[in-house]
């Protein structure tokens, strides 16, 4: 099984928001918005793609999302005939 390149955006406690891969000792960055770091996680997954995965202001997973060339695990319904 292969394991998934992943980051995460995480609420830091002293205010703004934190990208974090799973398993770190350190973050990867920090930023004042949740959209700023979001951004970031992206780039960072962009060369060989996974998923950024978005936590609440209370850390809890809000929502998550693939960046290609990763593998989208829930892939939208192709609707062509």
């Amino acid at each position: 099984m292969t394991r998934r390149n992943e980051r995460h955006v995480v609420p830091n406690s002293k205010g703004g928001w934190d990208i974090k891969k799973p398993n770190a000792t350190r973050i990867s960055s920090h930023h004042e918005t949740q959209a700023e770091a979001e951004a970031r996680a992206k780039e960072i997954l962009a060369r060989g793609g996974g998923e950024v995965v978005i936590h609440d202001k209370e850390g809890k997973i809000r929502d998550s999302d693939t960046v290609t060339p990763g593998r989208d695990p829930f892939p939208p319904k192709d609707t062509r005939h």
